[in-house]
């Protein structure tokens, strides 16, 4: 007991100095650095109690294709050990028909999250939605008019970043719909420099507080950095950023890599519970099984001493230190309260399936695999001798419980 208390002690260690220090690279253009995107998130989080290490590739209206072979980005990429890595495309590009973002965007991307995963296998990759522009892409408006207004743009930026965090089983900071609300309800705050593109200090403020709320997946309001901003400015754009990214973090596919835990339990009677679990993107398991036992298997008999209620908590973990957690309760009847006796039943194999020959009261027979999950269940007559067909060769765990409370239990092999 004491190895295991303190493998847990250092795990939470360990989990602790991962919360602490963070490593964001960021990868982007203009969008990202005016107003020194990475040092604003960095300063934001720090004043929530969080530590970020941050750096930036963000040359001028750089596209991913450029980034695919920029130099110092793939240095910083190759750095590894990367916790997320922000991708930001050219801010027209992902508005543009959806030919040209599948030509031109959409392969690029997913090369670059394929170069960051080959250098940092746990790294979250997030696409940072942009804003249209103030007053929709004149630019481009005549050859593709749903860039000709703000909400058309940022209609086309929506839908093509979504693709590229869905695409790419990745993460999407929705700052461009942060910039929606914000417009929507608080016309006053000006997100937009002169230019009517790139963000003014509180626009950029806005986008580190999204992604601060992708990142840790809690709000920041009352985050006491605020950089240039009046403090209820600040709290404003805390709390939209917040408001959209953590009502709706399916959408953003904000956890796609989590594991889910998914624990099961059988009561197979005289106080064992036969525990097992069918989680997802789980590589290890913990089970606090609430009589003060714990175990690290994933399927497993446990027996409970004595006949209550037990909360069990089970917690899934995955190759990246990545946990869920469930907390279950199982009511246990041991056999030496629940009886006074064993039922007067045996159950055998034979050719036919099982065998059973009750000379007793008249009972419940529950069958389960070698898994602990049930198969079937069948009345038994008070006296006599019934037959449960079963193929040559099944092994079943088997339960017989009389109405009295008197349980019987065994394994049966089908010869």
């Amino acid at each position: 007991m004491n190895r295991i208390l303190s493998a847990i002690a250092a795990l939470g260690v360990a989990l602790s100095l991962h919360a602490q220090s963070t490593r964001v690279l960021f990868i982007g253009n203009s969008y990202t650095s005016v107003n020194d995107l990475p040092e604003l998130t960095r300063q934001l989080a720090l004043s929530m109690g969080n530590t970020l290490a941050v750096a930036s590739s963000s040359p001028g209206g750089y596209t991913f294709q450029q980034h695919t072979t920029y130099a110092a980005t793939q240095n910083l990429i190759d750095q590894g050990a990367w916790d997320f890595v922000v991708l930001q495309e050219q801010s027209q590009l992902p508005s543009f028909p959806p030919a040209q973002v599948a030509a031109q965007c959409l392969p690029y991307a997913a090369q670059l999250v394929g170069q960051v995963r080959a250098a940092s296998p746990c790294a979250e990759a997030v696409f940072y939605m942009t804003w249209g522009r103030e007053n929709g892409d004149q630019q481009n408006c005549a050859g593709w008019p749903p860039v000709c207004t703000y909400e058309g743009m940022q209609q086309q930026l929506r839908q093509s970043y979504l693709q590229m965090a869905q695409d790419n089983s990745a993460e999407c900071a929705p700052a461009g719909m942060a910039w929606k609300r914000m417009r929507a309800e608080f016309p006053a705050i000006n997100l937009y420099s002169s230019d009517g593109s790139h963000p003014s200090v509180a626009g950029s403020y806005l986008v580190a507080c999204t992604l601060y709320s992708t990142f840790f997946r809690t709000s920041s309001v009352g985050a006491s950095f605020t950089s240039s901003l009046d403090a209820a400015t600040a709290l404003t754009l805390q709390q939209v950023a917040s408001s959209v990214v953590l009502d709706s973090l399916g959408t953003w596919n904000i956890g796609v890599h989590d594991p889910v835990a998914l624990p099961q339990h059988t009561d197979l009677g005289g106080g064992q519970v036969q525990f097992s679990q069918n989680s997802t993107g789980t590589t290890a398991h913990f089970w606090n099984l609430g009589d003060g036992s714990t175990s690290f298997e994933g399927t497993f008999t446990h027996t409970y001493a004595n006949s209550g209620t037990y909360t069990v908590v089970y917690v899934a973990t995955d190759d990246c230190g990545r946990t869920d957690t469930s907390t279950f309760t199982v009511q246990v009847l041991t056999a030496g309260i629940a009886e006074v006796g064993k039922p007067a039943v045996s159950v055998t194999g034979d050719a036919q399936g099982l065998v059973v020959v009750n000379t007793g009261a008249e009972g419940i027979l529950d069958l389960f695999d070698l898994q602990g999950r049930r198969l079937s269940m069948h009345p038994i007559g008070a006296t006599g001798k019934e037959y449960v067909p079963l193929p040559s060769g099944t092994a079943v765990v088997w339960r017989f419980q009389t109405g009295g409370g008197r349980v019987g239990r065994g394994l049966v092999v089908i010869p």
